[in-house]
């Protein structure tokens, strides 16, 4: 016995399996006709975003993806969706892992932000959107769960295994302070106290990390190495990926980037994961900054290649901030610690391990199109007044 195919069937059919506006069209004309339809298309929706955990994303990069493909409308509709899936499924969201949980506190934020000033209501459906008629809500509907359904698998992220050593403590506190200290150092205009503030957030970094590690050894704990996906966003995200990958090298961490998804996947113990995801974030804010003023003044000279510019300006930077890192990571720790030598060996081998298992193949990719000797000059000068000092040795 065969049904009658449901509105939602007849749309999907038309519009998910096909590129072409048209087809878009044509499902979201089905759509809008048929109010009945709403509650079956979010329950779809849901089920989509289901389908994306199963192949490894998580919300964040869900958020990312569609951030980078689609509009703002879309974005506060994957973010209804992924709530709403959160809400349903709140046991499974709490084995998760506190990292997960920060995700859907982030977006719950966000939402709340955005309903503040939309003046909308409610967290599924078309109230999580401005508002608009059918046919359009349709259409951009229609047209997430288009990118939705063509997710690829990636590689998942084992939210599950303990990362953090029993006992040990949050750390809360100590990563608020260092966060401060690093926005301050972004937005001073004096170059003495973005340095003083940001040798300080160093020197909590390296104890926050070397008493996570010495406390997990202390106490046998069953801690090992997670990873975490941070965003290389266009333009120039070849130069920001080589940035990314020298800020986790110098934190005991494995970055690999993914191009086509715009995204790198850092592998390292909880605490060096926390300090690499500051650390890129604040040289970044730096970069930007330094590139925006060196340019200025670039282009009162006569200059107008700002692309090609801009290119060697955050290569040289990337290149020459790694050197550094590599020359502050070879001072962290004294001849004479006998206990936290070992220590930091197995840490390195279990990162590298757990960096092989989940990325058995890789490939070495190449900075490509640096030609500006002029942006290559300023953004190595920049690098070197950038506020990285070693970590201080452990005494």
């Amino acid at each position: 016995m065969s049904s009658t195919p449901s509105t939602v069937e007849r749309a999907f059919e038309a519009a998910l399996y096909a590129d072409s506006d048209a087809a878009l069209d044509t499902g979201a004309s089905l759509l809008a006709s048929d109010p009945a339809s709403d509650a079956e298309l979010a329950r779809r929706g849901e089920e989509f975003i289901e389908g994306a955990w199963r192949r490894g994303w998580q919300p964040a990069d869900v958020v990312r993806i569609v951030r980078r493909e689609l509009d703002d409308t879309h974005v506060r509709l994957v973010s209804a969706l992924i709530l709403d899936e959160s809400r349903r499924n709140e046991r499974n969201e709490q084995a998760r892992g506190p990292r997960w949980t920060a995700q859907l506190e982030e977006l719950t934020a966000e939402a709340a932000e955005a309903a503040g000033t939309s003046g909308t209501s409610g967290a599924s459906g078309r109230k999580a959107s401005p508002r608009t008629d059918r046919f359009s809500y349709a259409t951009a509907v229609l047209g997430l769960y288009r990118l939705l359904l063509r997710l690829p698998s990636i590689e998942p992220l084992d939210v599950d295994a303990p990362k953090v050593a029993a006992g040990a403590p949050k750390g809360s506190r100590m990563l608020t302070r260092i966060r401060a200290l690093l926005a301050k150092a972004e937005a001073t205009g004096f170059p003495e106290e973005a340095e003083a503030l940001s040798a300080k957030a160093q020197e909590l970094m390296a104890r926050h990390s070397i008493d996570e590690a010495l406390l997990a050894a202390r106490t046998h704990a069953k801690d090992a190495p997670g990873a975490c996906r941070i965003g290389v966003d266009p333009p120039y995200e070849t130069a920001k990926a080589v940035l990314l990958d020298a800020v986790s090298k110098a934190n005991r961490c494995r970055a690999v980037w993914n191009e086509a998804l715009g995204f790198s996947t850092v592998v390292g113990f909880e605490p060096d994961l926390e300090a690499v995801e500051l650390l890129y974030t604040s040289l970044l804010v730096q970069a930007t900054a330094a590139m925006t003023k060196a340019e200025a003044a670039q282009r009162a000279g006569g200059r107008k290649r700002t692309k090609s510019f801009r290119q060697s300006f955050l290569a040289a930077y990337a290149h020459r901030i790694g050197d550094r890192l590599a020359e502050a990571a070879e001072g962290q720790v004294t001849a004479g610690e006998e206990e936290l030598l070992p220590v930091l060996a197995a840490r390195d081998v279990a990162v590298a391990d757990e960096a092989e298992r989940m990325f058995p193949a890789t490939v070495t990719t190449r900075l490509r199109g640096v030609n500006d000797a002029a942006g290559w000059e300023e953004g190595a000068a920049a690098a070197d007044r950038a506020q990285v000092r070693a970590r201080p040795p452990l005494r």
